[in-house]
């Protein structure tokens, strides 16, 4: 058995900006960038040609962003306001230690997050305490696709040395971590099984 987790509300909570496109925009001034005036609007734009499922990291949306405006913004510039943006507080969620480590016994366990973000994860990872449980971690930044495409769990699997089908994902979205559903694995949803009850819930399937 290979079992992935999801990552932001499944095993830890986090503070998101409440509005993102503004915290964003004052990074950007702090590092000398001219945000047009227009930015909300710019920002809630699709500026990347992507395919659907494709994940765009979110300083080439920010970058393109401001191109569209006619505002020239290092890429480097763009990445480092959009970290900072999103360095939010991080709670682990009540048996998040324990259901991974009891996955763990049971044969490779991995991370399957999606996240636009460059670092947030390993940094979440480390606030939460749960860097080093995982044998692998793949994000949508990092890989390219997010959940639900086949190809994000695709990627997963092949950094735990497994088939899609032999996976059992962890999450607390049915429309996003249930697509594991569609590449032959089983879906097991915290909303439903807490993760204080996954241990018994995984000593069940077959």
């Amino acid at each position: 058995m290979a079992v992935t987790f999801d990552l932001f509300g499944t095993l830890v909570d986090v503070e998101y900006p409440s509005d993102p496109a503004e915290v964003v925009a004052r990074e950007l001034e702090s590092r000398g960038v001219d945000v047009p005036d227009d930015w909300h609007v710019a920002y809630g734009e699709i500026h990347v040609d992507a395919p659907a499922g494709a994940e765009t990291p979110l300083p080439a949306h920010v970058a393109r962003a401001l191109a569209s405006r006619g505002v020239e913004a290092d890429e480097n510039v763009a990445r480092h306001a959009v970290v900072a943006a999103f360095d939010p507080e991080v709670t682990r969620r009540e048996g998040a230690v324990r259901a991974v480590r009891a996955a763990g016994d049971r044969g490779p366990v991995g991370l399957l997050s999606n996240c636009a973000v460059p670092e947030l994860v390993p940094r979440t990872l480390i606030r939460s305490n749960l860097r080093g449980e995982f044998d692998a971690v793949t994000t949508s930044v990092g890989c390219g696709w997010r959940k639900p495409h086949a190809k994000a769990f695709e990627a997963a699997a092949r950094s735990l040395g497994v088939e899609p089908s032999a996976l059992t994902h962890v999450g607390d979205d049915p429309a996003a971590d249930g697509g594991v559903v569609d590449v032959g694995g089983r879906f097991i949803d915290v909303t439903d099984t807490p993760l204080t009850e996954l241990e018994s819930e995984l000593e069940a399937e077959p």
